[in-house]
C-alpha cells in the first residue's frame, strides 16, 4: 500500500507516526475521531466570533472535534480541555 504525505490546512499537525509513537497510540488511545477542513475552519471561525482569539489551524481540530456530533454523543463525557494555540497563523492568509 503506497504512503501518502498528510495534507491539511492544520500544518502544526502534518506528522505521521513512527515505531516510537505508534506503540504509545496503539496501547493507550481508545479512539481517534476526526474532522474536515471546514469544520477546522468552522472552529478557527468560531473562536474568533466568541472569544476574538485568533487561533491556529491545529487548535481549530479541536474545536472541531469538541463540537462535533461523534463527539458529543459520547457517553459520560462531562469536562473537556482544548489548547488554544495560535503561534503558527499567518493573518494574510486566515482561512475563512
Amino acid at each position: 500500500v503506497p504512503q501518502t504525505a498528510p495534507n491539511s490546512i492544520a500544518d502544526g499537525l502534518l506528522t505521521s507516526l513512527g515505531s516510537l509513537t505508534w506503540p504509545f497510540v496503539r496501547d493507550q488511545v481508545e479512539r481517534v475521531l476526526t474532522v474536515s477542513e471546514d469544520a477546522i475552519r468552522a472552529g478557527m471561525r468560531l473562536v474568533w466570533e466568541r472569544m476574538k482569539l485568533v487561533i491556529e489551524p491545529s487548535a481549530g481540530v479541536g474545536v472541531a472535534g469538541g463540537l462535533g456530533d461523534e463527539f458529543r454523543a459520547l457517553p459520560g463525557v462531562r469536562k473537556v480541555g482544548v489548547v488554544l494555540c495560535g503561534g503558527n497563523v499567518s493573518l494574510d492568509k486566515l482561512y475563512w
